[in-house]
């Protein structure tokens, strides 16, 4: 068992703040406080600064604090072991709940989604059950939030597991997450979930009006709550309203979209949902769906040289990027952006990143007699074999 932290709890109580305060002060969830405290996890490194100026202590004891109490076993079992119903359901296991759905997020940036579906299934299963079963209201309150979380992830994998075909499964597990948020008023959950159903409007049916009421509604749901999640659902406005061939909206809402931007900051509810790159990666698109393929291509090679660790994402803005050059008669631009694409495929197989590039190995047929392009369509080929 790990050894509770009596020590941060103290000065925690001594800074006049209760766990639910301080995880407030923080943007972070009560049970990630309870799970510090209990010594089952400590706080990142990036925390650990606010976090001693909020107890009134020093960040060297701080670090005393932490090192008194050691995480040496999770509060669950592992995801193919069966749940034990007579045990009771805490904080603490609320925080590990919440801790592997933070790993499965994780691993969505770098791995292949039909590998996670299985036990990404089970785990949402645990939470909705373990939601259902929890005596205390609190507990309970924290388990609707966190299957509105997880369920929007599953949404996510479904939907890249199936290369964007599917959108009948995830836009069942995106309502599921709303219905959840919506118990708590967890209000950051249930836009980021209408926000996931406008890019099934628009990458999957291919319906940009749809997918423009959706990302609008996702923006005035955060708007209260959270810049970062209000910006990046009026960068998607933007790129609906690119699909739609409206500049001028679309520029007024990527405009839009940075003001909010520049009003992030560390206590953002939803700061995780959002980094640097997203602006340069949507307005690459945006002028991309214009048909603007000059003033694409170098927000888009900025995107795509600050994504090196977010594979997925960097795997579709180099799809683009290789349509932006295509498009400006660069072909051998285009050809070593798509290799580039093909790199992160391999190890991904994220399915926005195929459909992008299988579309611009379509657009390179006719200079399918060039050794470079000849190179590159058997690479897609092959990757196309194994999708």
């Amino acid at each position: 068992m790990a050894a509770k932290r009596t020590g941060l709890a103290r000065a925690r109580r001594a800074a006049g703040h209760t766990q639910e305060r301080l995880a407030q002060l923080l943007g972070i969830d009560t049970s990630t406080v309870a799970r510090w405290e209990s010594g089952l996890s400590e706080p990142s490194p990036h925390r650990r600064p606010r976090l001693a100026r909020l107890l009134m202590v020093s960040r060297e004891k701080l670090e005393e604090l932490l090192c008194e109490g050691t995480a040496v076993s999770t509060a669950l079992p592992t995801d193919t072991g069966p749940w034990d119903a007579t045990r009771s359901v805490d904080l603490v296991t609320v925080a590990a709940l919440r801790e592997r759905t933070l790993q499965f997020e994780t691993e969505y940036d770098i791995s292949p989604s039909t590998g996670l579906l299985a036990a990404a299934t089970q785990h949402l299963a645990r939470v909705a059950h373990l939601r259902a079963e929890a005596r205390s209201n609190r507990v309970r309150r924290e388990l609707w939030a966190l299957e509105a979380e997880t369920a929007t992830l599953m949404g996510q994998f479904v939907w890249d597991a199936s290369q964007r075909r599917d959108d009948e499964a995830p836009r069942a597990y995106f309502d599921q997450a709303i219905h959840a948020a919506r118990q708590v008023g967890a209000t950051a959950a249930e836009s980021y979930a209408t926000l996931r159903k406008s890019y099934l409007a628009l990458y999957g049916e291919k319906q940009p009006k749809v997918g423009l009421a959706a990302a609008h509604e996702a923006a005035v749901i955060a708007k209260p709550v959270s810049p970062a999640l209000t910006g990046l659902a009026l960068l998607h406005v933007a790129e609906a309203n690119a699909m739609l061939r409206e500049r001028r909206a679309c520029e007024t809402a990527l405009g839009a979209a940075q003001e909010q931007l520049d009003l992030v900051g560390e206590a953002d509810t939803a700061g995780e949902y959002f980094s640097s790159p997203e602006i340069d990666r949507m307005a690459g698109s945006c002028y991309l769906f214009l048909g603007l393929a000059e003033r694409a291509e170098v927000p888009l090679l900025r995107a795509a040289r600050t994504l090196a660790t977010r594979k997925k994402l960097q795997a579709i803005v180099l799809g683009n990027l290789s349509l932006a050059r295509l498009r400006q008669g660069e072909i051998d631009g285009a050809v070593q952006a798509l290799h580039g694409a093909i790199d992160a495929l391999q190890t991904t197989r994220g399915g926005g990143g195929l459909n992008v590039a299988f579309a611009a190995g379509k657009e390179l047929r006719p200079w399918r007699q060039h050794g470079a392009v000849q190179e590159v369509g058997e690479r897609l080929f092959a990757l196309m074999a194994g999708a």
